[in-house]
This record gives C-alpha cells, structure tokens and sequence, in this order.
C-alpha cells in the first residue's frame, strides 16, 4: 500500500518538532506584557520560598497560547508538566491517578477546565486546597474513608 503524505495521525516527529518551536521561557513569549510581569513576580516569589507557585486560571479564545504559557510556567520553575483536558477526566478515579503520579512541585495543566464533572471537582477541589485524596473504601456501615497525601503541585487550569 501507498503511504500517504497526509495522514490524521500525529508523527512522532512532528509532535517534537512542534514542541521544540514553542517558547520555553517567559521573555521568549510574545505578546501578554502585563500577565508576563505578573507570572515572574509569582514565579520568582515562589522558587525564593522553595515552594510550588499557587494554582493558576488562564482565560481566552482558543488558540492564543495557554498551553505554552502552562509549559513556560512549568519550564521557569523547573519541574515537569502534565497535560489533559476536563472531558478526558471522566471519573474521579481518573484524576487520582493523575495526582498521584504527580512528583513535588510539578504542574497539572487542565485545559477546558470548566468542562469536568461535577464528581471529579468534587475530589479535585480538596486536592487543591489541602494536598490530600479522601478515598471511601467500601460502602453502607462498612465503608471507611482513606487520606492519600500527596505532593504539592500546580493546577493550571484554561477555559
């Protein structure tokens, strides 16, 4: 069979190479002068306290660069990133598994935030705010509740 040149599938390849293209670092960003300011006052704030930079929402149409901004965010601060969308977590179980391979500091960026579901706001909400998963193991008299620590991270969420 033939190859074709044009394919629905993403190349390997072309998916490095886009990621290499994009900015790494903030004065490489074009464009959000004033969001730039503030993101390094945040940033520099954040590493001259050895601490994870507090959650992040980015707001615009589609295409302006709030997936680049996430990584620059993620790359400034020097720890990984992890990308999803709010439809690809369907469950709070989903989401747990996420966090729960998170390593101290890193990023979590949620694109389409504001279309996760309400159970799995639910479980991200705490996570948020005291770094900790309460599990329910069992159900009826039996069931018992299990906090599952986890690492301080970001959540950088775009809608």
């Amino acid at each position: 069979m033939e190859e074709r040149i044009v394919s629905s599938q993403v190349r390997e390849e072309d998916q490095e190479l886009e990621y290499s293209l994009r900015p790494r670092k903030i004065n490489e960003y074009i464009g959000q002068n004033k969001v730039k300011e503030n993101l390094l006052v945040f940033i520099e704030a954040a590493k001259g306290r050895s601490e994870s930079l507090d959650h992040v929402l980015l707001f615009g149409p589609p295409g302006l660069g709030k997936t680049t901004l996430a990584g620059i965010i993620a790359n400034e601060m020097g720890v990984s990133i992890r990308i999803t969308s709010g439809p690809a977590i369907e469950r709070p179980g989903d989401l747990a598994a996420i966090l729960t391979n998170l390593g101290q500091g890193d990023v979590l960026f949620i694109d389409e935030i504001h279309r996760l579901n309400r159970s799995v706001e639910e479980v991200l909400y705490p996570a948020m705010e005291d770094y900790a998963l309460d599990i329910i193991i069992g159900k009826g008299p039996s069931a018992r509740s299990l906090r599952i620590d986890l690492p301080r991270f970001t959540l950088i969420g775009a809608t």
